[in-house]
């Protein structure tokens, strides 16, 4: 409902975000670099679960990122408490999956630009377990050259001590979070080019590297598991535009 989603909102705002800025003592680079007003595109590193609630409750305004659906369709008072904080937060239930499914994802990321919003994503498509910045996966140019956006880099470090792989409850670390200058990538091309969405995405890949300083991989976080699946990148020359994990 939508009173309730901005009730939630609002009170994220206004409890979360000061608990959690006296509990880990962020350090905020660059807030002036996220654009007030109209549709603007956060592509970050992934290093934790608590990257987007890093980044919607730091950001300087509302941000919307996808997130599982399961958060949102638990029962009792726990699934209430869950829908209601990823809600507050602007989280976008969506079902996990490629093709079909991953493109709805980003045609629900396209909606929030098309309404003039700021929406997040992460290019590597999946969080780094080694540390390593992976290549990036072309959704964000799709978004970025469909909607005409500019795009924000944004460089997280420190959200990996706070909650590693595999913790199930946060512990207490600096966490840094700065956001580069916007990047318009119309130059590139069309949506419709393949060619245009790897260089913008290789673009913005650069751009977060710069900030973070990670050591790229140079390879994508989530190869192919089977041998048709490598035959059909190779011919591909171009990783799936749809490829989309939410957290």
């Amino acid at each position: 409902m939508p009173g309730t989603t901005k009730f939630a909102t609002t009170m994220s705002r206004a409890v979360v975000t000061p608990l959690a800025r006296l509990v880990w003592r962020p350090r905020i680079v660059g807030r002036k670099n996220v654009p007030k007003h109209g549709p603007v595109i956060l592509a970050s590193n992934h290093r934790s679960f608590i990257d987007s609630p890093a980044i919607t409750l730091m950001a300087p305004r509302k941000v919307s990122f996808l997130a599982k659906q399961e958060y949102f369709t638990g029962t009792g008072l726990r699934g209430a408490v869950s829908r209601a904080f990823f809600g507050g937060i602007g989280a976008i239930g969506v079902e996990r999956g490629a093709g079909a499914a991953a493109q709805h994802a980003l045609d629900l990321g396209l909606e929030r630009l098309q309404a003039g919003e700021a929406f997040a994503i992460y290019p590597e498509g999946t969080r780094s377990l080694d540390g390593r910045l992976y290549r990036g996966r072309t959704g964000v140019a799709w978004l970025a050259l469909t909607s005409r956006a500019p795009v924000v880099p944004v460089a997280l470090t420190g959200t990996e001590d706070v909650q590693p792989v595999g913790s199930r409850l946060p512990r207490l670390a600096r966490v840094t979070i700065e956001f580069g200058a916007p990047m318009d990538l119309s130059h590139f091309g069309e949506a419709s080019s393949g060619r245009a969405r790897r260089h913008a995405t290789d673009a913005v890949m650069e751009a977060i590297q710069a900030l973070s300083g990670q050591e790229p991989a140079n390879a994508y976080n989530n190869p192919p598991s089977t041998i048709v699946e490598r035959v059909k990148q190779v011919l591909r020359r171009d990783d799936p535009t749809q490829a989309v994990e939410p957290d």
